[in-house]
């Protein structure tokens, strides 16, 4: 079949389909990847590294967790903390009681046992949605932390009722523990998260994502398919869960060193619901941006307003923080519900304005 080439656009669709992805976005995917794995450990300090990266990636896998939930199952779920928490403390019991296995085994593993219990919190997935699917997995936040704090067993019965992170080392480098450097922490969680980032491309595109997409959209007409709905939506809260539990335990381990209860409260869970909405639902790039986003301005909100000639004190600058988030989440529910991935698409699109011959 005979078509017309005009830059990199073509006469049939196909053809573009087939031209962009390849050449423009694999392209500006791998350019990202060869500045995370070089450029940045490279050039940045291990302030930068400990204190913005590798808290900006955990918090992003947890908000993939949320987006594919919410997102592309259009499950609200107001328990990501919990889930969170479930992991950290599941990786900390692993470690304790099988301490010859390598803690990393363990950080991924722990995502199991918060697949579980998701399953178990998203059973009334299949008769209620909306507000009063909110309102049950607000309960399990609550549970979730109730068991954090009176559950002594959870932390070995320490006095100070707080995950002691034990040190252990990869290849004879200290990974976790006071030891354990900021670039060997980024490497492994930069690792961690690139590759289950790669893991949630491929489901949400293939036929199981397919299935979560059919179920947000109309989940009477996805059963009048043949999708069955339990089994989907136990599936979307398992996969949600998974993700959140490893994010949570890498919280833990390879950041904070020690943490308590109180890291996994509900403010935790509106937090990572902020970034999905600000981010961008149904959006993998939202998840980064919107985590980009939440978690970086209370550090740049003082200096800016620095710049202005404006001195606030941290209390302020935090309050200021919550004032313009709460700002932006209105904003983009009104004006973009997609976020701040979708105004990347339109950017994309808006640069790919190539010369056609006339």
């Amino acid at each position: 079949m005979f078509y017309r080439e005009a830059g990199q656009f073509k006469t049939t669709y196909r053809a573009d389909m087939a031209t962009f992805p390849i050449t423009q976005d694999r392209i500006g995917i791998a350019i990202i990847l060869m500045v995370a794995f070089t450029v940045i450990p490279y050039f940045g300090s291990n302030f930068f590294l400990h204190a913005i990266m590798i808290p900006f990636l955990i918090f992003a896998l947890a908000a993939i967790g949320l987006n594919i939930l919410t997102g592309y199952t259009g499950l609200l779920s107001l328990g990501t903390g919990g889930f969170m928490g479930v992991g950290a403390y599941a990786c900390y019991k692993l470690a304790t009681i099988f301490p010859e296995v390598h803690i990393l085994i363990w950080v991924v593993t722990s995502g199991f046992v918060s697949a579980a219990v998701g399953i178990v919190f998203g059973l009334p997935s299949l008769r209620i949605k909306g507000f009063y699917l909110a309102v049950a997995t607000l309960a399990s936040q609550f549970f979730l932390s109730w068991c954090f704090i009176r559950i002594p067993w959870l932390v070995n019965y320490n006095v100070s009722n707080a995950i002691e992170v034990p040190r252990r080392t990869l290849f004879g480098v200290h990974v976790t523990g006071p030891e354990a450097t900021p670039h060997a922490r980024y490497f492994v969680v930069l690792a961690i998260v690139v590759a289950m980032t790669w893991l949630a491309s491929n489901l949400v595109r293939g036929r199981i994502g397919r299935m979560w997409m059919a179920v947000r959209d109309m989940d009477i007409a996805a059963e009048l398919m043949g999708i069955k709905l339990l089994n989907t939506k136990l599936l979307a809260f398992a996969v949600s869960s998974f993700y959140c539990g490893v994010a949570g335990a890498m919280l833990v381990f390879l950041y904070y060193g020690s943490a308590e209860a109180t890291a996994f409260s509900i403010n935790q869970s509106f937090a990572i619901l902020s970034m999905v909405i600000i981010g961008g639902l149904g959006s993998l790039l939202g998840s980064f941006l919107g985590a980009a986003l939440i978690f970086m301005l209370p550090l740049l909100l003082p200096p800016f307003l620095g710049s202005l000639g404006l001195s606030i004190q941290a209390a302020t600058a935090e309050h200021l923080s919550f004032m313009v988030i709460g700002a932006l989440i209105v904003f983009f529910l009104i004006v973009e519900p997609h976020g701040l991935a979708r105004l990347w698409q339109i950017a994309k699109q808006k640069l790919r304005v190539w010369p056609y011959p006339y």
